[in-house]
């Protein structure tokens, strides 16, 4: 079975923020292979799909972003996931608006939602798949609260037009990286 996270938050609040990338290209992967999110476990909403033969797990958890690794942990573990085959989607600073990056594991990079991850799982020898969001510019960019300000809004209508084309890219990536594995997924999208 393979299992692709996408992080974000819960509640209408925080739906179309840069935080939620994550969310919204896994909601978009189970739009357009006819998968629901509807069923609940692990303080996570799931949805199944199977994609020539393989058995695939959507997972948005509903732990608030910081806390990722209490829906994500669980999961991986009941599911007898190998981390190979799990897959975290999630929102990037320091990549521009619209860049996708698939990586084979490596470090949370201050993402709260990865450290999470990494804590629960005691690893961080999994892929993962990030979609750039840039940071806030001017003088407080790397200021915690402007940060924090930053990924909890709205894109704009320039960005989302970025988000929207990386969206749709993140979405072929991760079919890439079920039916034919990272290497393939990396290759092809990592541009």
């Amino acid at each position: 079975m393979h299992l692709i996270a996408g992080l974000g938050n819960p509640g209408p609040e925080f739906a179309g923020t840069r935080h939620n990338v994550g969310w919204m290209c896994v909601e978009r992967l189970a739009q357009q292979v006819g998968a629901a999110f509807d069923r609940y476990q692990f303080r996570a909403q799931l949805a199944r799909w199977e994609a020539d033969g393989e058995k695939v797990l959507l997972v948005k958890p509903l732990t608030f972003m910081n806390r990722s690794g209490e829906a994500v942990g669980p999961l991986v573990k009941f599911y007898k996931v190998s981390l190979a085959r799990l897959m975290v989607v999630y929102d990037d600073l320091d990549l521009p608006p619209g860049k996708i990056r698939i990586r084979p594991k490596g470090s949370a990079g201050g993402h709260h939602g990865m450290e999470s991850i990494i804590q629960k799982l005691g690893s961080s020898d999994f892929p993962r798949l990030r979609v750039g969001i840039g940071r806030p510019t001017g003088p407080g960019a790397y200021d915690p609260d402007v940060v924090a300000r930053y990924v909890l809004s709205p894109f704009s209508a320039d960005e989302w037009a970025l988000i929207d084309a990386a969206l749709d890219r993140a979405v072929k990536a991760l079919m890439v990286w079920v039916r034919e594995g990272l290497e393939a997924a990396m290759n092809r999208f990592n541009l």
